[in-house]
């Protein structure tokens, strides 16, 4: 999509979205990191790559081995 559009194109998409970004309210990493600390504790239960995942309900379990004579 860039190829075919001139800089003065590509610049003036970039501006706008400059625009919409200045707007973007903000909040500090201290503020909102014990909200995220909490929300990934509360689904770590739920976690397949911390809980595992029961072999029988495993799509990607092998389902046959290998032979070679």
């Amino acid at each position: 999509m860039a190829r075919d559009m001139s800089d003065k194109e590509i610049l003036k998409m970039e501006l706008e979205q400059l625009k919409l970004e200045v707007n973007t309210p903000r909040t500090a990493v201290s503020t909102t990191a014990p909200e995220i600390i909490a929300f990934v504790e509360g689904k770590s239960a739920e976690d397949p790559l911390i809980k595992g995942i029961p072999e029988d309900k495993n799509p990607f379990k092998e389902k046959g081995g290998c032979i070679i004579t």
